[in-house]
């Protein structure tokens, strides 16, 4: 699965940092542990704290109040004993100490085995494993194997195969062209396609797309994932201090949304205005994050 090392390396660091949080506050942690009881639907909290000692020097002992409000026992089990004491109301903040140990025990304990066993699948792990096998193959032996999965390489020239027809040029006068010999409508199309091709991104221009409930709609540059083998579209908007050019971007927006299009997932915008250009800083992060 394309971009799975990354969410495994995502989620180790999300593991380790819990488990810094934990191992902190448990260091602090007082000794220990607390139990919950009710009597006449009033919570009572007691605190538990075991001690070492020979079993031959005691005897099982019960639950034995001494006096309202306080009590001290002893139970004893597996050679140890354990001291209880009733929680006073102005000592709750201890209740809650103990509360929060408890839950951090397990919690670390949880992620202490999650630890290892991410650690070992990301080592173990590669996006490109299958596809590894294919492509280590004697060019010889390529031609006679059926991959289980196609390469993207493979998908990406289906892809390109495919005719389109764009739209046409008859009311721009202006005359653009790309490092790829392509024709575009704006100078910041042509540094958009410049930046594609310098840094290896294969892209279709004003390839068109059905939207459900908006018709035909030509994204300025569409390509092929590397992580999904979806289709991902770049919108340009480069008038939005245009009122009326900004709300039918916005409308438009909208409708790839609709039809599961989400911006920042499988679809990039960009924008511009009179007084503020095209940000290539901006462009080239979302090449990295999204297309290569």
């Amino acid at each position: 699965m394309q971009g799975l090392k990354e969410l495994l390396e995502k989620e180790s660091k999300r593991i380790n940092e819990i488990k810094r949080t934990v191992d902190g506050r448990l260091k602090n942690a007082p000794d220990g542990t607390l139990r919950i009881t009710t009597t006449k639907n009033q919570y009572q909290y007691i605190h538990c704290k075991q001690e070492q000692y020979k079993q031959e020097q005691y005897k099982q002992e019960q639950y034995k109040q001494e006096q309202c409000g306080q009590v001290q026992c002893t139970e004893t089990s597996n050679n140890q004993k354990f001291k209880l004491s009733y929680i006073k109301k102005e000592n709750l903040s201890l209740a809650k100490q103990l509360a929060q140990k408890s839950y951090d025990q397990k919690i670390k304990k949880l992620v202490d085995r999650r630890e290892k066993q991410l650690e070992r699948l990301t080592k173990e792990y590669s996006d490109d494993e299958i596809v590894a096998i294919y492509n280590n193959l004697n060019h010889k032996r390529k031609e006679l194997v059926i991959p289980v999965e196609p390469t993207y390489e493979q998908l990406l020239a289906q892809w390109k195969s495919v005719p389109y027809v764009g739209r046409d040029f008859k009311d721009v006068k202006t005359e653009i062209y790309t490092k790829k010999g392509e024709r575009v409508r704006s100078k910041s199309e042509k540094i958009l396609a410049d930046m594609f091709y310098d840094m290896g991104v294969e892209y279709k221009y004003e390839c068109p797309l059905h939207l459900k409930g908006y018709g035909i709609v030509y994204p300025d540059f569409t390509f092929l994932s590397r992580k999904t083998y979806e289709e991902i579209y770049w919108e340009h908007d480069g008038r939005m201090d245009d009122p009326e050019y900004a709300e039918k971007a916005i409308r438009k927006i909208d409708h790839y949304t609709r039809n599961e299009i989400i911006p920042g997932q499988r679809l990039i915008i960009t924008y511009e205005s009179a007084n503020y250009a095209l940000n290539t800083y901006v462009a080239e992060k979302f090449i990295k994050e999204y297309l290569l």
